[in-house]
């Protein structure tokens, strides 16, 4: 084959969509294909891999070309897939995924079960060593799932599908989202490639390096909820919105620099919004992102998501600064706040109850001759002994929170404290993981 051969092919290969794909992803010009004339039986091989830069990050890519056997798996592809994720562990950069494929060429046999399993063996062995985003954007069905199942954050379009079964069901971006399996719904391709983009500038490249700081965020913030309060303007990325609103989880930024946001709502923190939590808590902490919890929870409703949850904060060595806006009861202030799970700074406002059962059974027990009164009235006196007995400024002066603050000065605090925590380091016994 001549050297003009080979132009002929680069042009009919910058044709498909899956090179499209990439380019828009990428910073304009600097995508770079790997294994660009690589076979699979007489055609292209049914992905196109490479590297590029997302704002000037380094990150490695791959998309699934639906223009060549409908990007059906297959031993070529495999190992293009595969020898780009060596590239990620070596070089230490993202990896995001564009998947779109039919299946797998059947014709291979078994031979497609060992490019499936190599796939899957590279992605778990860079797990929480590099970020890793999946964005599906047609079909992705069975054993090719399980590929984009296993990164950290998972995009889909509206009428992409993402099953383990080959015909599933239900197997749409909604009722992923509501399963939450799929993190973020986007309307089209378009949409989706920019969802990606914008995730990838939350992250470090690596488990070793911080995440890069937006200087061109202007630090102001709204003061509509606390964590608005302290995030900068237009810098809040909702993670999992349709899967549970007991709690909201996002990425955000304070003073341009990357931190993880958790908010309880004042509700009881069932399983599902245990899930939810401790997958964030753990994904913040594999890449030292700060995690600031908003507390306002009634209790768990199970053991289960209260272990979860407890051990998702009590592992995290990342800093982790708690804001008690409501009430803190019992587990959920050992869990999402207390000094034993390695709450670093704890603040509370004005208005909050941090009380180790609820508070209006503890009004009933405590101050029995006070609630004589009709039912009607129960409520507001339970809250008026609530904040009698266990106040904010009480638990400041017991020494189970540090300060109380009003919203007003939340952003400032939060700041400082995040800055002073920012070479935190703690060592931990040897271990190879968690069994929680």
């Amino acid at each position: 084959m001549s050297f003009s051969d080979v132009n002929k092919l680069r042009e009919e290969l910058n044709k498909t969509s899956a090179v499209e794909i990439l380019t828009k992803f990428f910073d304009d010009g600097s995508f770079c294909e790997t294994d660009a004339l690589l076979k699979s039986e007489s055609d292209f091989a049914e992905a196109v891999t490479g590297y590029g830069t997302i704002m000037g990050m380094p990150v490695y890519a791959f998309a699934q070309n639906s223009d060549v056997a409908s990007g059906a798996m297959s031993k070529a592809q495999a190992k293009k897939i595969a020898r780009l994720y060596d590239l990620a562990k070596v070089t230490g950069a993202p990896v995001v995924g564009f998947y779109d494929s039919k299946g797998g060429r059947l014709n291979e046999k078994n031979d497609l079960l060992y490019a499936y399993g190599e796939i899957l063996s590279k992605a778990s062995s860079i797990s929480g060593v590099v970020p890793q985003i999946a964005v599906v954007l047609g079909t992705c069905l069975s054993t090719t799932a399980l590929t984009a199942a296993a990164s950290d954050f998972i995009i889909m379009t509206q009428d992409a599908e993402l099953s383990i079964e080959v015909a599933p069901k239900s197997a749409d971006a909604c009722y992923n989202a509501k399963k939450g399996i799929a993190n973020f719904v986007c309307e089209n391709v378009d949409e989706a490639i920019e969802k990606a983009k914008d995730l990838v500038t939350y992250f470090p490249s690596n488990n070793l390096e911080s995440a890069p700081i937006d200087d061109a965020v202007a630090p102001i913030a709204d003061a509509s909820c606390p964590v608005c309060a302290m995030a900068d303007a237009d810098s809040l990325c909702f993670v999992n919105e349709e899967f549970t609103d007991i709690v909201k989880t996002a990425f955000g930024r304070v003073n341009g620099e990357t931190v993880g946001f958790v908010e309880t709502c004042g509700d009881v923190i069932d399983c599902k919004a245990g899930q939810k939590i401790s997958k964030f808590v753990r994904f913040c902490d594999a890449f030292s992102i700060p995690v600031v919890t908003v507390v306002d929870a009634k209790g768990f409703s199970s053991l289960k998501s209260a272990s979860r949850v407890t051990a998702a904060y009590a592992e995290a060595t990342t800093a982790k600064v708690a804001v008690i806006k409501g009430e803190a009861v019992g587990a959920t202030y050992i869990a999402l706040c207390g000094q034993a799970t390695g709450a670093d700074m704890r603040f509370a406002l004005e208005n909050a109850v941090i009380s180790p059962v609820n508070p209006k059974a503890l009004a009933f027990i405590m101050d029995e001759e006070g609630m004589k009164v009709p039912v009607a009235e129960q409520d507001a006196k339970a809250s008026e002994f609530a904040q009698r007995e266990f106040s904010a400024v009480n638990a400041a002066v017991n020494g189970y929170v540090d300060d109380v603050i009003t919203q007003a000065d939340l952003r400032a605090k939060v700041a400082q404290a995040l800055f002073m925590l920012s070479s935190k380091r703690v060592e931990t016994l040897p271990k190879k993981h968690g069994t929680i």
